[in-house]
């Protein structure tokens, strides 16, 4: 009963949608039995669809989008109904990291929690997010390689996101970003849409995960690693060693090893496999806090 409703739902908007053409004219000439027709057909061929059996084995992913829409519905049924939109970016990070330096960190992040969880899925990385000015480039935009999103488009896009994650049965929309000009957004649009769906479904704004100054408390603590000096580059050892996680390349630790470089804040990344262990750790630091955050909100509220 429960698919039957929604896929009567969404075959009335179908022919409810605006069209052009052929097709908006001959929405117009039918009469309101044979309207009715084509919805229950519509309807009863997308619940065929619906309830169709997958036939192969579904891929081990957290990813909707590496997903067939077959296994996100199966994931569904299985009771994962939290999405994690992560929001990354694409800026100036020095002369070692590549641009896309928060979408790599998220990568694996967004992984990790959604694994850790048991009942996540992640969304894409959102990876244009805001980032200075654009007509008068400021903040980041004043750098080659950056891309920004106005505020407005960066909020929109997640309502957008987060709305069609809903349409499909999740119900807690969990909001995490890996940059400090995108928590703002994300805690108003979580704030508006909680207004809007009035308990249907949560939206939850994660700043834990943002709290870098906790990572280098612990690593400092419990890793014995300290930034001895500060090198001037939008860059840390935290972050390069969780990049190196996911893609040595992404903070071009060859090439750095060839001219020198192999080092950020006077601590060395030479030594590949060690600095991706220490990275591991980190991350996986960051993946227990924001887990716990997560728990604490989808249980108690927003």
């Amino acid at each position: 009963m429960k698919y039957r409703r929604w896929v009567l739902a969404a075959a009335g908007m179908m022919l409810a949608a605006p069209g052009t053409g052929d097709a908006q004219q001959g929405r117009r000439a039918m009469n309101a039995e044979q309207r009715a027709t084509m919805a229950a057909r519509q309807a009863e061929a997308l619940l065929v669809d619906m309830r169709m059996e997958r036939p192969i084995e579904a891929l081990n992913s957290v990813w909707i989008e590496e997903l067939t829409w077959m296994e996100v519905r199966d994931a569904l049924r299985d009771g994962k109904t939290t999405a994690i939109i992560s929001t990354g970016g694409i800026e100036q990070n020095g002369p070692y990291l590549a641009t896309g330096k928060h979408n790599v960190v998220l990568t694996g992040a967004c992984e990790g929690i959604a694994r850790k969880l048991g009942n996540a899925l992640c969304g894409p990385v959102l990876k244009l997010v805001p980032e200075g000015d654009i007509d008068n480039p400021s903040g980041h935009m004043r750098y080659p390689g950056t891309i920004s999103l106005r505020e407005e488009t960066f909020r929109a896009v997640l309502d957008d996101m987060a709305s069609s994650l809903r349409a499909h049965g999740f119900t807690d929309i969990v909001f995490i970003g890996d940059s400090g000009g995108n928590q703002a957004g994300m805690a108003a649009v979580a704030a508006d849409l909680n207004e809007r769906w009035r308990g249907s479904a949560r939206a939850h704004f994660i700043p834990e995960f943002y709290r870098y100054s906790e990572v280098f408390e612990w690593m400092e603590s419990e890793l014995g690693i300290v930034q001895t000096t500060n090198d001037g580059f939008h860059d840390d050892f935290v972050i390069t060693a969780i990049m190196m996680t996911q893609d040595p390349a992404s903070v071009r630790h060859g090439q750095r090893l060839a001219a020198g470089k192999a080092s950020i804040n006077g601590v060395s990344i030479a030594d590949k496999e060690a600095t991706i262990d220490v990275g591991n750790k980190l991350l996986g630091f960051r993946v227990d806090q924001t887990v716990k955050a997560i728990k604490a909100a989808t249980a108690g509220g927003n």
